[in-house]
């Protein structure tokens, strides 16, 4: 996966950095021989590491320390000091570790070395002999890596109906039909990644049943894959309209934004239905190939229900300013050969139409195998189903919030794949709750949104800064608690805010929202 690599910054490491500018939890970056590097302390040992996040390669300087690990401050990857291990998605590769020699008074780097393994816990004796994965999403794909790379030895089965390997699907939206991210960038991992670690993966095969007490999952081409502990990462499907609209494109896999891109390049006109996220960032990369765009919404704010008025009405005026038209309270009727019909009564032309307005969880397979289904498939804190040996994660799932005590169902890749290894760790007996606090992060143009926490409804927003200047944080309190917040240009806060959730500390979350 590709990324903006940054240039190297700061002082020259290899001459030393003086250990008084080390403070507990300090990060100083730097260089070493015109490589990035970054510094840190804690508890009194000093560590080193590329500089370069191995998700997008945002220079991890800006980033924060949490205990032995440090967090990248674009997309909050978490790597630790100690190894350079990917610990927490979406980064999934590690980074490069430096040696450091502490002497009179300053730390100096003395060379590279290959990431160290991460402490491994003993493997119980009951530990899975065979791993099923349905859904090679976010969450199932990063749960196979995780179990390879935490020394599990039997067999894994990642099982899509898609026809692609597991792809990077955040720039299906973005940078990759936008047309600023080429396709060798897509692949989560190199093609041969699966082979080389013992993951057979079986592209284009639907399932038709799960039979939980057996242990065993059917496929639609009539072979059945048995288990010891099995996997539903089934993700969510888009809402369809509601209307005929047979050259109406949606978006969810390679495929579709391929299709996307092969019409745009003979388009002159769009009309994007929705103004979800992903509708919002679809209008964005089609204004940036060139196409006049037009967002239609039932909506009288872009992303208001979540967001909130202010943030809604700058994202707004954001597109306005780069071209797009808003038909907002309005619908589509119709989706003609060169046009739709709007709810209002105008036509407007349409070369290319894409529907963005929600999608629903992929809980057919969960509700067939008679799991317990409430607006997702239900999981304790260990991500558990309501049958032994079954796992729910990602869009499909719905946990308890650690931070509000809530079920909740979060539809975001991050999310999906610290799950999916959380899940992996439990799978071999690890016991660990999952404790992430859900992150999202958007990207419209030249301003990213980053949003930490989970707001369905809220009875407060509170801003601080300037929506219009695009720089703010905006602080969604329910009974006065704050429940989410998001950021614009506020990286640090937001990594902060995180760090606080998950150590359930309130004083905490209201010190980073302060910029304490």
């Amino acid at each position: 996966m590709g990324g903006e690599q940054q240039e190297p910054t700061g002082p020259d490491l290899a001459q030393g950095v003086a250990l008084e500018e080390l403070g507990e939890g300090r990060i100083v970056q730097g260089h070493v021989a015109g490589e990035g590097v970054v510094v840190a302390r804690v508890d009194g040992e000093v560590y080193a590491l590329d500089a370069a996040c191995t998700h997008y390669g945002v220079a991890l300087g800006g980033g924060i320390v949490e205990g032995h690990t440090i967090r990248c401050p674009a997309h909050h990857s978490r790597f630790d000091l100690r190894t350079g291990d990917a610990v927490a998605a979406p980064a999934l590769r590690p980074t490069g570790c430096w040696n450091v020699e502490v002497r009179d008074g300053r730390a100096y780097l003395t060379g590279k070395r290959e990431p160290a393994p991460s402490a491994k816990a003993s493997s119980p004796v009951d530990e899975p002999r065979s791993v099923v994965i349905v859904g090679a999403g976010a969450a199932g794909t990063a749960c196979a890596e995780m179990l390879r790379r935490e020394g599990f030895g039997g067999s894994v089965t990642l099982v899509d109906a898609g026809g692609d390997p597991p792809v990077d699907r955040p720039n299906l939206s973005k940078d990759y039909l936008a047309g600023t991210a080429p396709e060798e960038w897509m692949p989560l991992f190199p093609a041969e990644f699966y082979a080389e670690r013992g993951i057979e993966l079986v592209l284009g095969a639907r399932v038709s049943g799960v039979d939980t007490d057996a242990g065993k999952v059917r496929l639609m081409n009539g072979r059945t894959l048995d288990y010891d502990a099995l996997l539903l990462a089934t993700g969510s499907e888009p809402v369809r309209l509601p209307i005929p609209a047979p050259r109406a494109h949606y978006l969810r896999t390679l495929a579709d934004s391929r299709a996307i891109i092969r019409a745009a390049e003979g388009a002159k006109t769009a009309v994007v239905v929705g103004s979800s996220f992903i509708g919002l960032e679809v209008a964005a990369s089609l204004r940036a190939r060139g196409l006049q765009v037009a967002v239609v919404s039932h909506d009288a704010l872009p992303l208001a229900r979540v967001l909130g008025p202010e943030l809604g009405g700058m994202l707004q005026r954001l597109h306005e300013d780069h071209g797009v038209r808003f038909h907002l309270n309005d619908g589509v009727t119709a989706v003609g050969e060169t046009s739709v019909t709007l709810k209002s009564g105008p036509t407007i032309d349409a070369d290319l139409v894409v529907v963005g307005i929600g999608v629903r969880p992929g809980i057919a397979l969960g509700s067939w195998a008679g799991l317990k289904v409430e607006n997702g498939i239900v999981v304790d804190e260990q991500l558990r189903t309501s049958a032994p040996r079954v796992w729910a994660a990602g869009d499909v799932c719905r946990w308890p919030d650690p931070w509000t005590g809530a079920p909740i169902r979060s539809e975001h890749w991050v999310v999906a794949q610290r799950q999916g290894q959380a899940v992996a760790r439990n799978m071999l007996g690890r016991g660990e709750p999952f404790s992430a606090a859900p992150f999202f992060w958007s990207a419209h143009y030249d301003v990213t949104i980053s949003y930490v926490g989970h707001a369905e409804k809220w009875d407060a927003i509170e801003i601080d800064g300037d929506p219009r200047a695009h720089d703010c944080t905006a602080i969604y309190r329910k009974d006065g608690r704050p429940l989410a917040v998001a950021t614009i240009a506020r990286d640090r806060a937001s990594l902060q805010v995180e760090a606080a959730m998950e150590a359930d500390d309130l004083a905490r979350v209201e010190a980073a929202i302060r910029g304490g």
